[in-house]
């Protein structure tokens, strides 16, 4: 080998052992990201009664998910219906079926789904046992959301935020009215100014097992406070069999009412009035803008709404309730709170 073939022999190798040596350095590095991006956030479902456990698990178990979603997957779902509720049990099979065709595993118990998840979606369609079923989700530190009604009443919402608190683990709950573009719009780019006042609707139909509102009426009571905030300070409720007209005062002599509708068209919106212009709400384009904020609190731990608004949403439905039982006398919200706060004790 000539002396100018062996320097070129000796450089080349002497490059080589740099390259691999600097790749066998950054190898742990890849190895990280692509366990970072590897990892995915396992979804339990609670609860098979309701076609949004359907839609949720469509949508985060798509091969093309919308943006938000990626690296989640619902894995295991526990089918529960309520026996006192003839809807809900004949939905249970046939919506088990779906769930587990797109790949969901069916478990027997609450403590069986979480040995197998991360974070769950309570969607029982029924609110009464939200609590119970929260509880163990809770102590064992796995973010939640439960999906509308909160609870079946003012006094179970407060003890489901108390255990929250207690076990350190984030939840929150809301209905999809809440996230429609024009809502956000007024709520968080305050495009018409301060809101002087609003009127919402949406259908409000009944279950004998719940106070009226919880049922379904609570997505037009939900979108009401979305742009009208806390503060509500009473409320008087005018009933008929065909629809409900529910008025809320809020501090400041804000008013705002919700109209719910049993006869007709089933539709969702409203009109809300501020200091710059009024604007339409609505219309209702679907779960995805929910979904998304559902994703980014298990990612985060943060909850889009706050504790207080939702459980004045409760208190709202629950004081609308107690005016119809005294022929739509008005009512305090403070009475409200003052009696749950005696039922948890």
């Amino acid at each position: 080998m000539t002396d100018l073939k062996r320097r070129k022999f000796i450089r080349n190798t002497a490059l080589a052992g740099i390259g691999m040596g600097v790749m066998s350095g950054l190898r742990p590095l890849y190895a990280a990201e692509k366990r970072v991006s590897d990892t995915v956030i396992k979804i339990g479902i609670i609860g098979l009664d309701t076609t949004h456990a359907i839609a949720f698990t469509k949508a985060f178990n798509s091969a093309t998910p919308v943006a938000g979603l990626e690296g989640m997957k619902v894995v295991a779902a526990f089918p529960q219906a309520s026996p006192d509720i003839a809807l809900n049990q004949q939905r249970l099979p046939g919506f088990t079926e779906q769930v587990r065709n797109m790949g969901v595993e069916i478990v027997d118990s609450i403590d069986a789904l979480l040995a197998k998840v991360d974070v769950v979606l309570l969607e029982s369609n029924d609110g009464r046992p939200h609590l119970a079923q929260a509880l163990p989700v809770l102590k064992a530190g796995k973010k939640i959301f439960i999906d509308k009604p909160l609870a079946a009443s003012l006094a179970d919402g407060m003890r489901i935020f108390e255990a929250a608190k207690k076990y350190n683990t984030p939840v929150f709950s809301a209905s999809s009215l809440r996230f429609m573009e024009s809502a956000q719009k007024v709520a968080k780019e305050q495009v018409i100014g301060a809101v002087l006042g609003a009127d919402t609707f949406s259908p409000a139909a009944l279950e004998k097992t719940h106070p009226d509102l919880f049922w379904y009426g609570i997505h037009g009571v939900e979108t009401l406070f979305t742009v009208m905030g806390v503060g509500c300070q009473s409320v008087t409720r005018f009933f008929s069999p065909d629809a409900d007209v529910v008025v809320g005062r809020w501090a400041g002599e804000r008013i705002g009412t919700f109209r719910g509708t049993r006869k007709g068209p089933d539709d969702f919106g409203g009109r809300v009035f501020g200091e710059k212009g009024n604007m339409v709400l609505g219309p209702f384009k679907g779960y995805e803008p929910l979904i998304q904020q559902i994703a980014a609190f298990f990612r985060t731990g943060v909850p889009p709404v706050q504790p207080e608004e939702t459980l004045e949403i409760l208190a709202f439905m629950e004081a609308a309730e107690e005016s119809k039982q005294r022929k739509g006398a008005t009512v305090m919200l403070s009475e409200i709170y003052k009696r749950a706060h005696k039922q948890l004790k």
